[in-house]
């Protein structure tokens, strides 16, 4: 029996051009060729030689005559190629119309023709000419979610905002005199930002807000974008994140997207080298415990790094991928292009969670698709689904389907039930955890300071010791006289 996840609501997809297809045909005859019998080998022969017949008159006549019949030679010669060469791309135009009408049955049908899905194949590009390791994330996503808008965003006003900001953060910094050189500093300036707001450059910045409604994109797949989230100061566990990253990236801090059952969230280290957990849907910093109480963490979820693992360049770029196959998923269906964005997605980083299950999904809808034009209705059948067993190719896929479901269960995934990450999240919002919450931001805060006394200690002592070794090579100068010659 095919076994079926329950996937997160991020990534339900509905599925179409799932019709009834008549049963799969026979192999045809190859079609004719339309050069009449140019294909005869006896076409061309001297008995049917286009060359004119010549008397034997003489030795003109005799050398004529075999001119004569070397050009019939040479005719018929030329036939022969022809009527071969045409029977043979016959046969390749057949193969071909025969293996497009093969994969016709084995590919979901494509939505190449639909308006916009242009700007998806140009995404796919772009995104591909991106430097895996060194890259803006700012261009990549908006690179993404410039494709679901048709290509018609402006990227110079996206950037231009989140470079404005940032340098504002950074005036802020310097205005209370904090160090613009720290790591810590620096992301407790975003962090604070983003969950409390501040004044910058005069004008009051509000702290962004949860938007609750369709928070997972189900109806409008935009509410998961950062462009979003700039023009209504409201996002969700997606959006938000990103732009803490985009400002992190702008201040030259390093900070990094990390996973959590339907959730994604923000990581940064300390000035004592410890990783810190920016919950920024909450506007707290949580624990490592906190996160794991969703109670939808196995063991082997942990030792395979599909969840709570900071996510280097190379891995943020392939969860890009995955959101360019879901948005195109949402906006048109599933088709062999949101198998490509895939395999890309897992190429760069083959345990992603978001991709893996993305996949699976993408090859069950392909199963589902390629069964029905068998033949075979209903998957769920045990003695239907054997009669898969008379198709290789389908045979296949059934394997493959199969496997990608055990992979996924293999990295420690649990499907989390309708209603249960509402439930986390609003325990996350206890009284308990704020004030664990400012507790950590506090001790942070405690230790940077400390550090930054420190390096100005520091920086004033070795100023010191310049000084006084400028003064004791200035008295050393002074105390040398030299000798006239002439007193010798």
């Amino acid at each position: 029996m095919m076994k079926k996840l329950q996937f997160l609501p991020l990534l339900c997809i509905s599925i179409y051009g799932l019709g009834q297809i008549p049963n799969f045909p026979t192999s045809q005859a190859p079609t004719p060729s339309n050069l009449g019998n140019f294909s005869n080998p006896n076409y061309g022969s001297t008995a049917k030689s286009v060359a004119p017949s010549v008397p034997h008159d003489g030795l003109y006549n005799s050398r004529s005559s075999q001119v004569q019949q070397q050009n019939a030679k040479m005719m018929e010669e030329d036939f022969r190629k022809v009527a071969q060469e045409e029977e043979l791309r016959n046969k390749q135009e057949n193969y071909y119309r025969q293996r497009a009408l093969e994969d016709s049955y084995y590919n979901l049908p494509s939505f190449s023709g639909k308006a916009g899905t242009q700007s998806y194949y140009d995404a796919y590009n772009q995104l591909a000419s991106l430097n895996t390791d060194n890259y803006s994330i700012s261009e990549a996503n908006f690179i993404v979610e410039n494709a679901f808008y048709g290509n018609k965003q402006n990227y110079n006003q996206f950037k231009s905002g989140i470079q404005k900001t940032a340098k504002q953060l950074l005036q802020k910094m310097k205005e209370r005199k904090q160090d613009t050189e720290s790591n810590t500093d620096k992301n407790l300036m975003i962090f604070e930002y983003l969950s409390k707001g501040m004044k910058l450059g005069g004008v009051q910045h509000k702290a962004i807000k949860y938007d609750f409604e369709d928070y997972m994109g189900a109806k409008d797949w935009s509410k998961m974008f950062v462009s979003k989230l700039l023009k209504t100061g409201s996002g969700q566990c997606h959006s938000m994140p990103l732009y803490y990253l985009m400002l992190a990236e702008e201040m030259n801090t390093e900070a990094h997207l990390a996973f959590a059952p339907n959730h994604t969230y923000v990581k940064f280290k300390d000035e004592e080298e410890e990783w810190q957990n920016a919950e920024l849907t909450n506007g707290i910093f949580t624990t490592s415990s906190i996160i794991l109480e969703s109670g939808y963490i196995k063991s082997e979820a942990l030792q395979n790094d599909i969840y709570m693992k900071e996510q280097n360049k190379k891995k943020l770029l392939a969860q890009f991928y995955a959101d360019l196959a879901n948005g195109y998923a949402h906006k048109y269906g599933m088709d062999e292009f949101v198998g490509k964005i895939l395999d890309k997605a897992l190429e760069y980083s083959p345990k992603n969670i978001y991709a893996n299950l993305l996949k699976s999904t993408f090859q069950q809808a392909k199963l589902e698709f390629v069964a029905r034009q068998l033949g075979i209705k209903n998957l769920e059948n045990p003695e239907e689904l054997q009669n898969i067993r008379f198709y290789p190719r389908a045979l296949a896929l059934l394997q493959e389907t199969k496997a990608q479901f055990n992979n996924i269960d293999n990295l420690g995934f649990v499907p989390m039930p309708d209603g249960a990450y509402e439930e986390w999240l609003g325990n996350m919002k206890g009284e308990a955890n704020r004030q664990k919450s400012e507790a950590l931001a506090e001790r942070m805060k405690q230790i940077n300071a400390e550090k930054q006394k420190q390096k100005q200690q520091e920086s004033l002592r070795k100023a010191q010791e310049q000084k006084k070794k400028e003064s004791q090579q200035s008295n050393e100068k002074a105390q040398y006289f030299p000798i006239d010659p002439k007193h010798l």
